[in-house]
């Protein structure tokens, strides 16, 4: 069984593989954005979600079975974060309740569920690893719970069924966006092969010597459509990561190999990629000059301000999928695999060289 999905935030790391995942398997596939991009498949839907009025004449005359909420929007602070990042929500399942079409909402959120908003990231007293569903929320204002807040809310007033995806730090491809680990560190080592610079872990000794686990993009679109056709998954938040787990004194090693660089020894200090590639965009856009490369702007690929505070972290971070195995989601994706996937689709678009 599909539907017609409408998938809000189709140019992100999330939206663009979900939208190209359900076009391959049959849906109805319409893609929201700002700017929606050109996907085979895939009616763009171009609209602002803070500007209701607009947002509304947008969407007349659609009517999608399944809603799949996969974008957000940084601000300077928390309390923008969750005034922002909540209408978001809100205008968006306002402007579809007249057509009273919606069986399903997706909502993708991560896990500053359980670490804690920007502002406190990371800090004070933390639930132990691994991470599970049925923890108790923090108690700090955090947007993502403003968000949930929104769809619990629309759901109570128009009858549709809801699920919350929570994955780990994603890997996959899309360009532009704001939150991309892979593209940041492809672009960090292609730098470092082109100028002989040492290929340094800028995290902190706990992400090198701790266990942690990431979130391939193509296995969080499946999970997000097993959990939108599934009734038992329906009602219910996930955690989804990929299955395995590693720590980065492997995986950097793993990475260093893929692109023929060596690996530096780590010291035991952060030396965060916010500072390694200050100043790096002159030199990156006479790289792409060089090689053709189809983007000459470092900021539009590399997001170093997330990388580090995902690699920053001074705790262990670990995340548990018993639920989604007990309820019959058992697909898996070896985490080097999904960067060696990511890296080889960005040389093969003439992202990197």
């Amino acid at each position: 069984m599909t539907g017609t999905a409408l998938i809000a935030g189709v140019g992100g790391i999330v939206g663009n593989n979900l939208a190209r995942h359900l076009v391959a398997r049959g849906w109805t596939v319409e893609g929201l954005a700002r700017r929606p991009p050109d996907i085979a498949g895939v009616t763009p839907i171009a609209a602002d979600l803070l500007d209701p009025a607009a947002l509304a004449r947008a969407l007349e005359g659609h009517a999608p079975s399944h809603v799949f909420i996969t974008t957000w929007l940084r601000q300077p602070t928390e309390a923008e974060n969750i005034r922002v990042n909540a209408a978001m929500v809100a205008n968006l399942l306002d402007a579809l309740q007249p057509a009273a079409s919606v069986r399903h909402v997706a909502l993708v959120t991560g896990l500053k569920h359980y670490l804690g908003p920007f502002e406190a990231y990371g800090k004070g007293s933390l639930p132990p690893t691994p991470f599970r569903e049925d923890l108790p929320r923090l108690p700090v204002e955090n947007f993502y719970y403003a968000q949930e807040d929104a769809v619990f809310a629309a759901a109570a007033r128009d009858g549709f069924t809801w699920s919350v995806h929570r994955p780990h730090t994603i890997v996959g491809y899309a360009l532009g966006n704001a939150m991309n680990m892979g593209v940041t560190l492809a672009v960090y080592a292609t730098l470092c092969r082109e100028t002989g610079r040492p290929f340094r872990f800028p995290g902190s000794a706990a992400q090198w010597n701790g266990l942690t686990d990431v979130t391939d993009a193509r296995l969080l679109a499946r999970h997000l459509e097993w959990a939108a056709l599934t009734e038992a998954a329906h009602n219910e938040a996930f955690n989804v990561v990929n299955g395995d787990v590693f720590r980065w004194q492997w995986m950097w090693g793993r990475l260093a190999q893929w692109f023929g660089v060596e690996p530096a020894p780590f010291d035991g200090e952060s030396n965060p990629l916010e500072h390694q590639l200050a100043g790096a965009a002159p030199l990156w856009a006479e790289i792409a000059a060089r090689h053709g490369l189809i983007e000459p702007d470092l900021n539009r690929l590399a997001s170093a301000w997330h990388t580090d505070a995902d690699l920053g972290r001074p705790i262990e971070v670990v995340t548990d999928m018993s639920k989604s195995r007990r309820l019959g989601f058992l697909d898996y994706q070896p985490s080097d695999d999904a960067f060696f996937d990511l890296f080889a689709r960005l040389r093969a678009e003439r992202v990197i060289p």
